[in-house]
Formats: structure tokens, C-alpha cells, sequence
């Protein structure tokens, strides 16, 4: 495996605690996500349930890098994933800056890697005609 494939699944392991907070402990989704407002568990488990799709996206983009549409829907998402956390720091202000930083660190790793490989991860040619 490649080592941005390495990156996906570490990403997509650690969003996977975000699942659980979602799902089981909305108050610790409060302090390390949302620490500026009020979340109710349904907000959690939507969160929840968000999460666990973009976690799903980055295991399979660890294993088909050469699968174009899953790798765009995979960059895709962390463009969406940093756009709504910028967007409830800076308009909504329900995270703290120490949060989006966190929020940062990993999409925008993964969003500049994602860019710097976008086509190095073509299908290898076996030199067969069809």
C-alpha cells in the first residue's frame, strides 16, 4: 500500500471516534468538536452517521487509489468536511479556534497530498490489446 493509501486509513480510523462520540458520548463531540454550542443527540448521531460515510470513503480510497471516482468523492470530501468547519468557525462561530486547527491539520494534509497525487496513482498497463 501506498503511503497516502497509510494516510487514508489513519484519517479514516481516527474519524472513527468521532462515530463513536456521535453515537454514545455527544458530550465529548461537544468539548472536541462544537465546544460553542448547545448539541442535542440528534445533531450527534447525524454527525454520527456523516463521519462514518467519510470515514467509509477514505478506506476504500486507501485501497483503490486508482479508482478515480472514488478518489475524487474521497478529496471531495475533506474540501466539504474543511468548508463546513471553516464555515461554523468563522459565520456560525460554534467551534474554537483550537478545534479548527485539529479539523485543519488532518483535511488540509489530506486535501494538499490528495492534489500533489492526483494522477500518480494510475492502473498499471499490462500491456495487453483488447
Amino acid at each position: 500500500m501506498k503511503a497516502l493509501g497509510w494516510w487514508l486509513m489513519l484519517v479514516g480510523s481516527l474519524r472513527l471516534a468521532t462515530v463513536w462520540f456521535g453515537f454514545f458520548d455527544i458530550w465529548a463531540l461537544r468539548t472536541a468538536v462544537f465546544s460553542r454550542t448547545q448539541m442535542t443527540d440528534v445533531h450527534g448521531r447525524t454527525f454520527g452517521v456523516w463521519t462514518l460515510l467519510t470515514c467509509t470513503l477514505c478506506f476504500l480510497c486507501a485501497f483503490n487509489l486508482h479508482n478515480k471516482p472514488i478518489y475524487t468523492a474521497t478529496f471531495l470530501s475533506f474540501i466539504y468536511a474543511f468548508g463546513h468547519f471553516l464555515t461554523e468557525y468563522l459565520i456560525y462561530q460554534t467551534m474554537a479556534a483550537s478545534n479548527l486547527t485539529t479539523v485543519g491539520i488532518f483535511a488540509g494534509t489530506s486535501i494538499i497530498w490528495m492534489l500533489l497525487q492526483w494522477n500518480a496513482h494510475q492502473p498499471q498497463d499490462s500491456g495487453k490489446l483488447e
